[in-house]
């Protein structure tokens, strides 16, 4: 019974609250580690909407993941991970979603030029103390103007992040649906000596 009723409690939690991600690589260092695990809210977006800033697990538009190292569980093994993923137990499988940071909204004009390594919103320089040391955001200039119900993301660390910059050629110009944006990332979990609140840089 009391099994019973936390197998309920946590999906109806995965359900309408949050769910459990892994990461799956170094894009959002030093923000994120590989294999660190996330919690996500569900209520952004949502009854919330999504703001400048924002750490953000989404489902790849098309084309933005490249193939795994990792063989597929099968057997057993495979049908334990689906049910405990299903409940809640075990993170998302993250070989279908990404984690970005979300600096462009719908209707903002975004650009960063190889000359100062920059990146502005609508002419804003921004303040990106979230960046890894060393990387770059502007190997080639660039400048968009993002439609609606869109979003452009970057990597923390930029420059080993397949962001919407590695994807301006292809259909929809690097920008991610906000339909397939899952939720908002607001704190490591595990492993636990990298328990951290991941607090929106940009509050206002």
């Amino acid at each position: 019974m009391v099994l019973g009723s936390a197998l309920v409690l946590s999906l109806l939690l995965k359900t309408f609250v949050f769910q459990s991600f892994w990461i799956p690589s170094g894009s959002m260092e030093n923000t994120l580690q590989v294999r660190d695990r996330i919690l996500v809210s569900l209520w952004r977006p949502g009854p919330l909407d999504l703001r400048h800033g924002d750490v953000v697990v989404f489902r790849d538009p098309g084309g933005w993941l490249g193939p795994t190292s990792e063989p597929a569980p099968t057997g057993l093994a495979k049908g334990w991970n689906e049910f405990a993923t299903f409940v809640g137990l075990l993170p998302q499988d993250a070989g279908e979603h990404l984690v970005k940071r979300v600096i462009g909204l719908p209707g903002d004009t975004v650009a960063c030029n190889t000359a100062d390594d920059k990146v502005t919103v609508n002419g804003v320089e921004l303040v990106e103390n979230y960046i890894k040391p060393g990387t770059s955001s502007c190997t080639n200039a660039w400048e968009v103007t993002v439609p609606a119900n869109r979003v452009w993301v970057l990597g923390d660390n930029r420059s080993n992040s397949a962001d919407s910059r590695a994807h301006l050629g292809d259909p929809g110009g690097g920008m991610v649906p906000i339909d397939n944006v899952v939720g908002t990332a607001f704190v490591t979990v595990w492993p636990l000596d990298h328990w951290k609140m991941l607090d929106n840089p940009y509050p206002g």
